[in-house]
């Protein structure tokens, strides 16, 4: 009998999912940000409490998410074997560890600094943010990496069409990381939010659904008249 070596870990999934839906909704609170640094410290400012609270749920969710690729790292056997998917999900982990320390500094640093209205230590602190947080692009370019390897694979985790709309998701997200924070295009901070929203739904599908194949069903080799 065939099986399907392809799923996460059991708790690699569940991590995964869990953390992923906690970033989602972080990101839901947290809005898209503003290409004018004075208008994003001004928005921060009048919501300080809020702020910190959004970024203290992001950190904890990109710890679990970092966490579930490790696991898939360790665990599956598919994944070691595929240097491509095993730099996927080492990209994800070193990614979502990476935007821990931004979303650390957020609600600490750049919190406290934009309420108190110090100009000089939110300049600082935002440049080490936004640095820092280009571990975001490297999250969205793995998640398209894995979406792209479970699109190809036979027994893909999700149906096929899912995983070509989660690998487009991953892309977006990057180009909207790109155009906003790189680049201080405004249409890519709106881009970004979307996009990455969808990403972590998509994500969190993912993650639940590991522990099935996409033909649905183990596959029974016919027996070998050789050995009868």
């Amino acid at each position: 009998m065939q099986t399907n070596n392809n799923n996460m870990s059991g708790p690699g999934g569940v991590w995964l999912a869990t953390g992923t839906l906690l970033l989602a909704a972080a990101l839901v609170f947290h809005g898209p940000p503003d290409a004018d640094l004075s208008v994003q410290m001004q928005n921060i400012a009048e919501g300080h409490g809020r702020w910190a609270t959004v970024h203290w749920t992001a950190a904890a969710a990109l710890f679990l998410i970092a966490g579930a690729s490790f696991l898939n790292l360790a665990l599956n056997p598919r994944v070691r074997h595929s240097p491509m998917l095993s730099s996927a999900w080492m990209v994800m982990a070193l990614g979502a560890l990476t935007t821990f320390s931004t979303a650390v500094a957020e609600a600490s640093v750049v919190a406290v600094a934009a309420d108190r209205g110090d100009t000089s230590a939110f300049m600082t602190w935002w440049a080490f943010s936004g640095g820092m947080g280009n571990g975001f692009w490297a999250l969205a370019l793995a998640t398209a990496l894995v979406a792209y390897h479970d699109a190809r694979d036979d027994v893909g985790i999700l149906p096929r069409w899912a995983a070509i709309v989660g690998s487009a998701f991953g892309i977006l997200s990057a180009t909207g990381w790109t155009l906003g924070e790189q680049l201080g295009i405004g249409i890519g901070g709106p881009i970004w939010l979307i996009s990455s929203l969808l990403m972590c739904l998509w994500l969190a599908w993912y993650g639940l659904s590991s522990r099935s194949a996409r033909s649905g069903k183990p596959q029974h080799k016919a027996p070998d008249p050789a050995s009868s």
